[in-house]
């Protein structure tokens, strides 16, 4: 019996070898660590991205500031953030409007104001936005104050269109159509977002912007204090988006200032501005990097997220660092993609490395 069995057993034993080598080369593909079986289990597609924008602080402003306890003592320990995130340019790219055109296309588009799209309007379909349309991934930007009625393509009470970068593109908004479908369908107040999260319906990219008291531009009633203000603000949308079906099955909140302003402690304007990664998948617990960052990061980011190309602008320059560094792992970069064009045709999605 033993001659019988010993070569028996010896081929199970040497085909399980082999087995085991294989399931752990694959779970360290997909992203698991040596205990494969509970991380795998962990590990999925990034499919739902909420970008939220503050306004005009550099984050030696916020880290550690008393005037916002919900940032400092709740969602820095269970986030990832940057220490030296900046605008483009090293920080130096002001006002306002410029920066949110970057995040949307890379490059300020030679805009140098923060003027209304009746002078600002661009001709351009190279914008993130209109290639998630092309690639059949839904968005919306929700934008506190709006009436939702019409194309929002100027200031309404503590709303502000500079802060809204997709109505200065001519494909979204008909050419400055107050009356655009497209645009309206879009472009939506901010009440209408916890209504989506509850009924499931969110877009896939969310664009969000607090109203000027709210994002830490204005002293408001009932704080007269800028941080606190959007800090509160904060307290109050994070948890219904994280409490949100979207967020849990493979979402990711980036929560991201515009630039910093002009303050003794930052006398060229030019200083690090924060970067607040949230997710189900992220490495959280408070980790925090020194990595150079700017808005081209996060536009690449997200790109490399839904998939779609060509990267735009500064996000298609080599010197570019993805956000990868403040995630669980990495979103595989095109190369490692393959062709996303031919990956849509598939119906593939981007998959995200989690080491």
């Amino acid at each position: 019996m033993k001659t019988i069995f010993a070569p028996i057993f010896l081929f199970f034993s040497y085909f399980a070898t082999i087995l085991s080598t294989v399931v752990l080369c694959f779970g360290l593909y997909a992203g698991s660590s040596p205990a494969w079986a509970e991380t795998a289990a962990k590990s999925g597609n990034l499919k739902t991205v909420f970008l939220i924008v503050m306004e005009n602080k550099s984050w030696s402003d916020i880290k550690g500031n008393p005037d916002a306890p919900y940032l400092n003592t709740t969602l820095l320990p269970q986030s990832s953030y940057t220490e030296q995130y900046k605008g483009p340019k090293g920080g130096s790219l002001h006002p306002s409007e410029p920066n949110y055109i970057w995040l949307e296309a890379g490059d300020t588009l030679g805009i140098t104001d923060n003027a209304d799209p009746s002078k600002n309007h661009q001709t351009t379909t190279g914008h993130l936005v209109t290639l998630l349309q092309k690639a059949d991934v839904s968005w919306k930007s929700y934008q506190e104050d709006i009436s939702g009625t019409s194309c929002p393509l100027a200031n309404q009470g503590k709303y502000a269109v500079r802060h809204n970068p997709m109505v200065y593109f001519n494909d979204v908004t008909g050419t400055n159509d107050p009356e655009s479908f497209y645009c309206i369908e879009h472009v939506r107040p901010l009440t209408e977002l916890e209504r989506d999260l509850k009924g499931n319906t969110a877009a896939r990219y969310n664009f969000i912007t607090p109203n000027l008291c709210n994002d830490m531009h204005d002293k408001c009633p009932p704080f007269k204090n800028k941080i606190r203000q959007g800090d509160e603000w904060l307290k109050t949308w994070i948890p219904r988006i994280q409490e949100s079906a979207a967020y849990k099955n493979s979402g990711v909140i980036f929560i991201v200032w515009d630039e910093a302003d002009l303050t003794p402690s930052c006398k060229n304007a030019d200083c690090p501005i924060g970067m607040i990664v949230l997710s189900p998948y992220g490495k959280g617990g408070g980790y925090s990097n020194t990595i150079a960052y700017d808005h081209s990061s996060t536009l690449k980011t997200i790109q490399e997220i839904f998939a779609v190309t060509p990267l735009l602008g500064a996000a298609a320059d080599s010197t570019t660092i993805d956000l990868r560094g403040i995630s669980s792992g990495h979103f595989r970069s095109h190369k490692e993609l393959g062709d996303p064009l031919d990956l849509a045709r598939r119906g593939l999605e981007v998959e995200v490395v989690y080491r």
